[in-house]
């Protein structure tokens, strides 16, 4: 009985939390190692440098870096959990940085932010460590509907539904019950992504256009048949909705590798 209130507690403190897991691992790690691919050379050695303390020196090692921060420096976790995320469902999918983001506290303001301290190579090391990592993590989390969705249920966290018998919430099947559903492995995914269409270069690359991924972002979740009529899930809804998460990973791995090159190897004046 006690494990079973325990993991009843957790579930619900999950369901909770707006920038629970965004993406899940799999989805943040193959957005990652997409990006990865398109790095120029010299912005794959200023990546090789700043990661080369870390237990696995890649994009994909620290990819869900920004997920665990509760637990390994809970400080931190706190001061940076709104940057997952901005509520503009209820707003028209229209961002205003008075309105959804007090303080520069939403994912928006937090990729503009952490892309200038990425960039200045005066900053300490250390920072420009952290403002990868990110980076990296935020430019995944703005492509996830869910994460630019309603405030009223905290992105689809409090939004119940049913999967082949078992329950989860919306904001958790869009993160990683869809893609775990596909039963591909990275490899199979990476190539599979990378056949996908690239998205249309920004008119500007710094400040990132964090505006923009975020508002075509909440269009997905707000547009019709995302909020089921009822709560079971079949195939028909996996095979509707799964190549829009396949398009959104494809699009955030391709717009974090044109991020990444511009603040680590910046164009000749």
């Amino acid at each position: 009985m006690r494990r079973f209130v325990l993991s009843s507690c957790l579930l619900a403190l999950a369901a909770a939390s707006p920038s629970a897991l965004a993406w899940g691992q799999l989805g943040h790690r193959l957005v990652a190692q997409l990006a990865e691919r398109d790095l120029t050379p010299q912005a794959r050695a200023q990546v090789d440098a700043l990661l080369a303390d870390e237990p696995d020196p890649t994009l994909g090692g620290i990819a869900s870096w920004a997920d665990t921060l509760r637990e390994h420096d809970p400080d931190l976790g706190r001061r940076s959990a709104k940057w997952h995320y901005v509520n503009i469902g209820e707003s028209g999918c229209r961002y205003q940085a008075t309105r959804d983001c007090p303080n520069g506290d939403c994912v928006v303001e937090a990729i503009v932010a952490q892309s200038a301290i990425l960039a200045d190579t005066a900053r300490p090391h250390a920072e420009r460590v952290t403002a990868l990592k990110f980076v990296v993590h935020f430019v995944g989390d703005a492509h996830q509907p869910m994460h630019a969705g309603y405030a009223h249920d905290k992105g689809g966290n409090t939004h119940q539904i049913n999967h082949r018998g078992r329950g989860t919430n919306l904001h958790a099947f869009w993160d990683s019950g869809m893609l775990n559903s596909a039963g591909r492995r990275d490899a199979d995914w990476l190539t599979h992504l990378a056949t996908l269409p690239a998205p249309a270069p920004a008119a500007r690359v710094l400040p990132p256009p964090a505006q923009d991924w975020a508002e075509a972002a909440c269009r997905i979740a707000v547009a019709p048949g995302v909020y089921p009529a009822r709560g079971r899930l079949g195939q028909d809804y996996v095979s509707a909705h799964l190549p829009t998460v396949e398009q959104q990973l494809r699009d955030a791995g391709a717009r974090l590798g044109t991020l990444l090159n511009a603040a680590l190897a910046p164009a000749a004046p």
